[in-house]
């Protein structure tokens, strides 16, 4: 029976006792084992297996554990290991992915939500023979439940503040065992908190949840944190000196995460799609952790997943329907001139060097651009490229034509938020179409073109390098509410660029893009002018009662264009 593919499955025992395809990864417990200090920090992009990493480290060390569940993976092979730590730890494991709100009342109910959901798994502790009285009321105050309507959890300041402490005591005493603590996605509360405007009360809350649990607390063997940036030890690791962070520069562990080379070629090879493999890395290979390459795992997956069904089936991009692109969008927004060029060589598939600052506070994420080199690198849309050039300056380049695709999805929204905020230019280069003025139209789109982040790609198609500049006109075009414009739309022989009819003027216009690669601009406007002749492509608006047809050719290239056209009157 062939192996269903893991598609937002997180939960490790539902991975090995389901039939789900599984790529071992359990020799970041063997690596843990031998090199780890009490407070482990993994910092990586979302979507590259942190949260089903921490999932497997609870099944392997929580008490009841399934050795089966490890049958025939690396860690089964350390039989001393597994002797010692198999099963022998009680562990307390959240998620923090879930904790945000718009407003710090709705986040914090969510905190309490999450403590209390997991203290619920040691019911036993009410109870315990090994705990005092006060002890039984201390745990009872994790559990305490609305019973007015809300059904939510009720937790004052301090018992929240002081909630995962109090677990660990509570379990080291009854079990007589040190405790092992899992926190996933340790950062979320703070990103939106600062989206949202309460990032102080929630910076101070979590602070006072990390001090007390793991600062100098006796009750822990270790504890393990992942996140997607490494907050700043001032904003809320104060005075915490047992931290290890592992960013994505280190190389320790770092092929713990993401999918190597190889594991996607034996990923390949078991669903016989081999023949894929080029566009597979073309497309979702290209970072760099520590001293790996790696793919990025959710990609991978579900574009398996889809060749399954479809082998004809062509890439998508899955990253970014799973993570927030408001990064980009601020970068592009606070970009200057010198910026914009360095953003214009990343996406020509180029590198730029920047020093990184792996330790932000949320609240500095946006003050300068050059926080944003670094939340870029932190979070995936940026890779380093080369060894480390002095002083924690990296060359940094886009990893893959996913990312590379995203880059340009954005600078296009971008190009369209700001040529629309000049009413009056916009006014003036659509009349210009409709009164045939084609140098009013060439010194507007390439004014407009100067303002903007120009795509030159020369690892695409001319094709793609085409549908930018038509994206762009597109967009310029659309500011007349009025008119019917169509992109793609089919014509006579074969599909337009762009069909625009004035029904009021019965005015019909054609518009055809090119980027001659090897030719003048000009030769790129006949050439533009003898398609739309020979495709026929104004029969359409002719169908639809335009009595004059204006076509145009327009040819790019970088931030230069030319402007041609020719006229047809029915009525002459």
């Amino acid at each position: 029976m062939t192996k269903k593919l893991p598609i937002g499955i997180e939960n490790f025992e539902t991975m090995r006792k389901e039939g789900f395809y599984y790529i071992d990864k359990t020799g970041l417990i063997r690596d843990l084992l031998k090199n780890w200090a009490q407070v482990n920090l993994f910092t990586r992009p979302r979507r590259f297996g942190k949260s089903l990493n921490m999932n497997m480290l609870k099944y392997f060390f929580e008490y009841g554990c399934d050795s089966s569940l490890f049958d025939g993976l690396a860690i089964g092979e350390e039989k001393g290991l597994c002797q010692e730590y198999m099963g022998k730890f009680p562990v307390i494991s959240i998620s923090l992915k879930d904790a945000d709100a718009m407003n710090y009342e709705g986040a914090r109910e969510m905190l309490c939500s999450i403590i209390g959901c997991e203290a619920l798994r040691f019911s036993f502790l009410s109870e315990s023979e090994q705990l005092s009285e006060l002890e039984k009321s201390q745990y009872k105050q994790l559990v305490q439940v609305d019973t007015s309507g809300a059904q939510h959890f009720i937790m004052s300041d301090g018992v929240l503040g002081s909630s995962l402490f109090t677990l660990t005591q509570l379990l080291r005493k009854h079990y007589g065992q040190k405790v092992i603590l899992l926190i996933d996605e340790y950062d979320v509360p703070l990103d939106k908190a600062q989206h949202f405007g309460y990032y102080d009360e929630m910076v101070a809350m979590i602070r006072k949840m990390f001090s007390h649990s793991l600062k100098t607390n006796d009750n822990l063997l270790f504890a393990v944190l992942t996140g997607c940036l490494r907050i700043a030890k001032e904003s809320i690791f104060t005075g915490l000196n047992n931290l290890k962070v592992l960013t994505i520069t280190d190389v320790r562990f770092d092929e713990y995460f993401g999918l190597l080379d190889w594991e996607v070629q034996e990923m390949l090879r078991f669903y016989g799609l081999e023949d894929k493999y080029e566009l597979i890395k073309e497309w979702y290979d290209g970072y760099r952790f520590g001293n790996s390459d790696v793919y990025c795992p959710w990609d991978v997956i579900n574009y398996v997943d889809l060749l399954r069904a479809d082998p004809s089936a062509s890439p998508k991009a899955y990253w970014i329907n799973s993570s927030g692109n408001d990064i980009i969008r601020r970068f592009l927004k606070m970009a200057k001139g010198g910026v914009r060029r360095e953003i214009e060589k990343l996406i020509e598939g180029g590198t730029v060097v920047k020093k990184l600052n792996e330790e932000l506070t949320y609240r500095d994420m946006y003050n300068s651009i050059d926080n944003l080199w670094s939340v870029l690198f932190t979070t995936g849309y940026l890779t380093k490229c080369g060894e480390e050039e002095g002083d924690r300056a990296y060359g940094l380049t886009i990893p893959n034509l996913e990312i590379r695709q995203i880059f340009i999805e954005q600078v296009m929204e971008w190009i369209q938020e700001e040529v629309r905020k000049d009413t009056p230019k916009l006014d003036e280069f659509c009349d210009a179409f409709l009164k045939g003025e084609t140098e009013t139209i060439e010194a507007l789109f390439t004014a407009f073109l100067k303002k903007t982040i120009s795509i030159r790609d020369t690892s695409v198609r001319k094709e793609k390098k085409e549908n930018f500049y038509h994206g762009v006109l597109l967009g310029l075009l659309s500011h007349r509410e009025e008119w019917d414009i169509r992109s793609n739309a089919e014509s006579g022989d074969r599909f337009s660029d762009i069909l625009i009819e004035i029904e009021d003027d019965e005015i019909g216009i054609v518009i055809e893009v090119k980027y001659p690669d090897k030719s003048s601009l000009e030769t790129g406007c006949r050439e533009a002018l003898e398609q739309i002749e020979k495709k026929g492509y104004e029969e359409r608006l002719l169908e639809d009662g335009m009595t004059a047809i204006l076509k145009y050719g327009i040819a790019c290239e970088r931030k230069r264009c030319m402007v041609r056209s020719c006229c047809q009157s029915l009525s002459q």
